[in-house]
């Protein structure tokens, strides 16, 4: 960690990859939480693996692959709210065609175009040292629109992620806020790519989210909680990756999973030494 942050302070591009990071860690702060109380995590996941055909695409026709991702995400969130709200299909058989065609559209355009795709393997697995400059905007402008819409349309996302009939009773359009929310998943997907890579991208979406709900009793503490430990990741991965050479975003995900275990077991010896305390 040491010589982390020594060369942290001499190298633009480890500047760059933590405030990457950062902002990663505020998308799936705000919307992490709702993925966890609505369990949509194999939504989400499909949602993800989806993007590949999008970033495909834009590789194959030369433009940028964050806005064929963005495109190809917001474009399989809202087939997958539809098919969920309208088609009397099994949700996740559904869920897993898009995830194994988005998949499949993804690779064939990798095929199809002239050279080697380093630019799209780095999507694939993450490559966080690599974010550019004008990318660090695209990112913080995605976070500033989650932002808006959450603080805009809190009340109304929390009815509809804990009980949607109660909702639709007090007359909140339940079909349009679930298909933003869906919306929003898919724009914190595109804003993690970068972090972790496709493959990786659930664990950071939800990991940090469960976290804070061992430790919370509200929505929003829990989102603020999860934000920060997102944060906390990214600095221990980057940390922790850089002396050996190893790819951040995994280390990341494992620092994450490890994480997660500790505060499970301390979660739980907590509420068993509550339950001894109030039992007396």
């Amino acid at each position: 960690m040491q010589e982390f942050i020594q060369a942290f302070w001499q190298y633009s591009f480890l500047q760059q990859a933590l405030i990457a990071g950062l902002l990663a860690s505020i998308g799936c702060g705000l919307i992490g939480p709702f993925v966890v109380v609505k369990r949509i995590t194999f939504l989400a996941g499909g949602i993800a693996h989806s993007v590949l055909a999008g970033m495909g695409a834009a590789v194959y026709y030369q433009f940028n692959p964050l806005i064929g991702a963005l495109i190809a995400a917001i474009c399989a969130a809202l087939l997958i709210g539809w098919v969920r709200l309208y088609w009397h299909t099994r949700e996740d058989t559904t869920i897993g065609a898009l995830w194994a065609v988005g998949m499949a559209i993804g690779i064939i355009f990798i095929a199809l175009t002239p050279g080697y795709t380093t630019d799209l393997m780095s999507f694939l697995f993450g490559n966080i040292l690599l974010v550019p400059r004008h990318e660090l905007l695209f990112m913080a402008g995605l976070d500033i629109g989650i932002l808006l819409i959450v603080t805009l349309f809190y009340r109304q996302f929390v009815a509809v992620a804990f009980d949607e009939e109660f909702a639709q009773l007090r007359g909140i359009p339940v079909v349009f806020f679930y298909l933003l929310l869906l919306v929003l998943v898919a724009i914190t997907v595109v804003l993690m790519i970068q972090v972790v890579g496709l493959i990786l991208v659930i664990a950071l979406l939800t990991l940090p989210a469960v976290i804070a709900g061992q430790w919370t009793h509200s929505l929003a503490s829990m989102m603020m909680t999860a934000t920060g430990v997102g944060s906390l990741l990214i600095v221990i991965g980057l940390g922790a990756s850089y002396a050996p050479d190893l790819p951040p975003g995994p280390v990341i995900v494992l620092f994450a999973g490890a994480l997660y275990l500790l505060s499970s077991v301390m979660s739980q010896l907590y509420y068993l030494w509550q339950h001894r305390r109030y039992s007396k």
